[in-house]
């Protein structure tokens, strides 16, 4: 599992953005052909692309470039000449507004024949799918299982919010004179529980008033508390706080990774129960634990404790 805890968008137009966002702590970094880059300049932005992934430092970042979406007349030769041109340099597509399941099928079957012609690994890149309307939030679950190469289902709040005709124009937040709940909620689950059903990570989009780091953080926390995996960040102000967000703190993974080592300690000695502390924990501790464990891991994260089977 790739860590996406930030997806940094970055304008694929931009060589200076570009440079710059190859420095930043974002897990991932996204080269944006489409809503970032003027019409006039969509053509002339996949060469500055391929150069600046063949030619970048992007140790430690998953990278990846989105292409525009299938309605327009520049996703397929976006595919083309990106992969053709930086194929090995690429992690995955993000495709945008999906709205079922043939979008991904599509660019899938677009992704073999260029990685056969070229001789790249055939389903080395991977796919990110962008839920963007309420047709595509309809079929999310067939989406979800359309293709082997997908690992994540992106939110897209902002052609969302206009499909849902969400009556606000501040991408991110609530809609004026939504005062009971979450206007969000089942948007969020929606997408997580058909991402969870598939193995596929969840990622929300982004929040767009990039000077209110606090509202950046009380948003994120929402969509980390339900068990998202990250969240888009549209400026380097954003990225620690989406890190930090999305990071499981010291105490909580030294505690996943002290359940793992009892239950484990348990089932050696024929036991499929065991106290960690005055705790009682069994296989559904364990599973809960490896969450918590693996996202601890992704991070970077050091265990500072240790189990001791005498003692807890």
């Amino acid at each position: 599992m790739r860590s996406r805890r930030t997806t940094l968008a970055v304008p694929g137009s931009n060589p200076r953005f570009i440079e710059k966002a190859q420095g930043l702590p974002a897990d991932e970094i996204f080269l944006d052909l489409e809503d970032a880059v003027a019409p006039s300049a969509k053509e002339g932005a996949r060469s500055t692309v391929v150069a600046a992934l063949t030619g970048g430092d992007w140790s430690g970042k998953t990278r990846v470039v989105r292409v525009n979406d299938l309605d327009t007349p520049w996703a397929y030769r976006d595919v083309i000449e990106v992969v053709e041109g930086a194929g090995a340099q690429v992690d995955a597509i993000m495709l945008p507004k999906v709205s079922d399941a043939t979008h991904v099928q599509w660019l899938d079957r677009l992704l073999t024949q260029i990685e056969r012609a070229t001789g790249l690994p055939v389903g080395g890149i991977g796919i990110e799918a962008q839920i963007e309307d309420a047709r595509g939030l309809t079929h999310i679950d067939a989406i979800a299982a359309s293709s082997p190469r997908l690992e994540t289902l992106v939110l897209g709040p902002g052609d969302l919010m206009a499909s849902l005709n969400m009556k606000t124009l501040v991408v991110g937040e609530q809609p004026p004179g939504y005062t009971e709940g979450d206007a969000y909620h089942h948007i969020l689950m929606r997408i997580l529980i058909a991402a969870r059903a598939h193995d596929l990570q969840a990622i929300d989009g982004p929040y767009f008033n990039v000077r209110d780091v606090d509202a950046f953080t009380r948003v994120a926390r929402r969509s980390a508390a339900l068990g998202f995996d990250g969240k888009w960040v549209l400026h380097p102000s954003q990225i620690d706080a989406g890190n930090a967000v999305f990071s499981p703190t010291q105490d909580d993974y030294d505690h996943a990774e002290l359940i793992l080592d009892a239950y484990d300690h348990a089932l050696r000695e024929g036991r499929g129960a065991a106290r960690l502390g005055d705790e009682m924990i069994d296989e559904a501790s364990r599973k809960m634990a490896l969450v918590i464990a693996a996202k601890g891991r992704a991070a970077g994260l050091a265990r500072t404790k240790r189990f001791d089977p005498a003692g807890n």
